[in-house]
């Protein structure tokens, strides 16, 4: 088997249930049709959509022997390569509800277990036995027992495997991440990129990209993609800023649009493609996955009819 070029890290896997009640109302016994079990949080979900979209990614995670094995079962039915630690706590669940009545959804996400020192450690020592990766992908948030400051540690793993960085996460982790300029590429939407660059909120288009070239210019990273939801995206390197529009779909629901997001952009780069093409294919598979009902992914033909349509679009 060929050596995976994208190599996702996920430190608070999880395990997606989901089911469809008629209507939520308190207090009553909600009928639910039956539950659907799926791989979950965010470099589990990128390394899926890599998948999808004819990338070679292996997945790293921990895992314990119930949900941690069910998480590991599900991703090889997909025929995606995993490498586990072994954890004592269980792999967390996150709940989704889906009202028929509404089509609102109710989303419950767990905690994820402590994790020992040893647990945590045995992912990087995981990474450092790596050779021919391209792309480093970490995704998500960090569990209980998990310095804020982990990422940091992925930058000299990664400059040893000659790969780069791409982050996906927020709050402190995100912060000592990017002071530390440890990524390559970084995809904060407008409330995590204010937060980096000190300001309460971001107004206007202007201001947005006066704040991810600040983060360029003090290379805290290379690439900054801000996520704008259904808006679409900004694309800011040191030599260009980029706005892309998303293309118009049916809402059904938003749950892994944003790895979806990450998932475009790095098989793309990994692929070859244009720094501003990946983006283009990126905001694709966001929006493919956006018009996909329940907890469903984005699938590859939705994914490039919209991404042919971005282009006809300009």
């Amino acid at each position: 088997m060929a050596k995976p070029k994208i190599v996702t890290l996920t430190m608070n896997p999880a395990l997606d249930v989901s089911s469809t009640v008629e209507s939520v109302m308190p207090e009553a016994k909600l009928r639910g049709s039956p539950a659907v079990f799926e791989p979950g949080g965010g470099g589990v979900n990128v390394a899926r959509v890599v998948q999808r979209l004819a990338g070679q990614p292996l997945a790293l995670f921990p895992a314990d022997a119930l949900n941690g094995h069910k998480l590991v079962t599900l991703l090889a039915k997909e025929g995606i390569q995993t490498q586990t630690v072994p954890m004592q706590g269980e792999v967390r669940m996150s709940l989704t509800l889906f009202e028929r009545t509404s089509g609102r959804e109710y989303r419950l996400t767990l905690p994820g277990p402590h994790m020992q020192t040893h647990e945590w450690q045995g992912l990087l020592r995981l990474l450092e036995d790596l050779s021919g990766v391209q792309f480093l992908v970490a995704s998500g948030s960090l569990p209980p027992g998990v310095p804020t400051g982990f990422y940091v540690q992925l930058r000299e793993i990664a400059e040893q495997m000659q790969a780069r960085v791409i982050l996906d996460t927020s709050g402190e982790a995100l912060r000592q991440a990017v002071d530390e300029g440890c990524a390559y590429l970084i995809k904060p939407n407008l409330r995590e990129l204010a937060q980096l660059v000190g300001l309460e909120e971001i107004v206007g288009q202007a201001q947005l990209e006066d704040a991810a070239r600040q983060l360029v210019r003090a290379r805290k990273c290379e690439v900054v993609v801000v996520s704008q939801g259904n808006a679409g995206a900004t694309l800011i390197t040191r030599d260009q800023a980029h706005r892309f529009h998303a293309p118009t779909v049916p809402q059904r629901s938003t749950i892994g649009a944003g790895d979806s997001m990450v998932g475009g952009i790095v098989t793309a780069l990994a692929a070859g493609r244009p720094l501003e093409d990946a983006v283009r294919y990126g905001i694709a598979a966001g929006s493919a996955t956006v018009m996909s009902p329940g907890t469903n992914l984005c699938q590859r033909k939705d994914v490039e009819a919209l991404y042919q349509q971005m282009l006809a679009e300009g």
